[in-house]
């Protein structure tokens, strides 16, 4: 009886402390799943937003949403605040995710998600509001403003948050600007000032001011003004001909630019009226020589203005003689051209002038200076011909054939005498040398 009894006890003390390790291990399990877990939210004003507590291990514990008031949203699935903006989306025993929409500024804070173990066990999310900036404005624009004027231009934005940055753009080149932050409660109010000098040089440039932040990372805010620059003309006159010539067309253009337009412009000639209309067409801002003539030589002026000033440019004309010497052919003609006695009778007829210039009638003597000149150098050339074959002829017949006093062995002797005293009588067997005069 006894060791059945202790058997019997035995047995009970093992099934408990197996209770008590099962037990103790149920409790880490709850201890370490039994936590509410959240993310902090960021959310554009007007926007909505979604927060999501979720629990991985849950042994039938209510979860709750509270706002930074601390006033309850939802207890599990049931509303407690009556805020029609807030909404459930899901609510489970593991999950509990609400929605809140129009969001504005006031909501932002902290959110608290609760779980209603022994003890309750709490987490912390953070709803971020961000505040849109307004398009922004440009003010300091004078219209028109004038060339050397000093202007500012300022570009403000309201109701960002956090503060918005502002840039500038010259068309499509960004410039610096000033920029001041001031807080207006939970927003921001940004200026920036652009200062310039005026030249004509930004009449019709686009000024662009620029909101970047980022609740704009769709789309962008800004605001453009174009500036209007009035100035004095500044004048320039092109002509169509570099060498001008008589009878050739020619035309002059009086390029003006300025604010206002200067229309129209006037031509003048050596300072008084243009002298032949006739064949000098004036059309708008060109002025045009039907056919030029020595006659036109001068200066012309183009003058243009408007409320702001004039200006004018000179064009000195000096019209040229046509060419009259033809260039040199690569071919001779087969049959000489004689010269048209029309044209050398006009080249005696014609008076010569003081002033050096060519007479296009000139022509035809030119033609006859040619042709002399070279059947002068013809017949030099075949006098010189001549000669030679003469010459050569002459020194050909004139070849002769000499005895010298030098025969064989006259290189023994002493001296030179005694060498032509050894050659007397040995000519019939002296060796004969040759020489030839040239």
């Amino acid at each position: 009886m006894n060791l059945k009894s202790h058997l019997i006890f035995t047995l009970c003390t093992i099934h408990g402390i197996l209770l008590k390790v099962m037990a103790s291990k149920g409790k880490v399990r709850g201890a370490s799943g039994q936590y509410p877990l959240v993310q902090n939210v960021t959310v554009t004003e007007g926007g909505t937003a979604n927060l999501t507590c979720r629990v991985e291990y849950n042994d039938n514990t209510s979860l709750q949403w509270s706002n930074p008031a601390q006033q309850t949203l939802f207890f599990g699935d049931k509303k407690a605040l009556r805020d029609n903006r807030i909404e459930l989306v899901r609510a489970s025993w593991s999950e509990l995710t609400i929605s809140i929409s129009d969001v504005t500024l006031s909501d932002e804070g902290m959110y608290t998600c609760s779980l209603f173990t022994m003890p309750v066990r709490t987490a912390k999310a953070y709803l971020t509001v961000l505040g849109v900036p307004e398009k922004p404005e440009i003010d300091g624009l004078t219209k028109p403003a004038m060339e050397g004027d000093h202007i500012t231009l300022t570009c403000i934005t309201q109701g960002s948050k956090p503060a918005a940055d502002l840039r500038w753009f010259r068309n499509e080149k960004e410039v610096k600007g000033a920029k001041e932050v001031n807080a207006s409660g939970k927003t921001f109010t940004v200026r920036s000032s652009l200062q310039l000098y005026v030249d004509r040089n930004d009449d019709g440039v686009a000024y662009t001011c620029r909101v970047d932040h980022v609740a704009l990372s769709q789309s962008s805010q800004q605001a453009t003004e174009v500036l209007e620059v009035h100035y004095a003309p500044r004048v320039e006159i092109i002509h169509s001909l570099a060498v001008p010539q008589e009878g050739q067309y020619l035309k002059l253009e009086c390029v003006s630019k300025g604010n206002p337009s200067p229309d129209p412009v006037m031509w003048t000639k050596d300072g008084g009226e243009l002298p032949d209309l006739d064949r000098m067409i004036v059309e708008g801002r060109e002025l045009t020589f039907t056919s030029l003539n020595k006659t036109d030589n001068g200066t012309y002026r183009c003058e243009a203005s408007n409320h702001l000033g004039t200006s004018s440019a000179e064009y000195v004309l000096y019209v040229y003689d046509v060419p009259t010497t033809l260039p040199p052919s690569t071919t001779p003609p087969l049959h000489p051209i004689p010269p048209d006695p029309t044209a050398l009778l006009g080249t005696h007829a014609s008076e010569p002038t003081v002033t050096g210039n060519r007479d296009p009638n000139a022509l035809g003597q030119h033609g006859t200076d040619h042709a002399l000149i070279g059947g002068v150098v013809a017949v030099v050339v075949f006098v010189t011909l001549c000669l030679i074959i003469v010459l050569g002829r002459y020194l050909a017949r004139h070849k002769g054939t000499y005895l010298t006093n030098e025969a064989k062995g006259a290189d023994d002797a002493p001296d030179a005498d005694t060498a032509i005293i050894n050659a007397e009588g040995n000519h019939a067997h002296a060796e004969e040398k040759k020489e030839y005069f040239i």
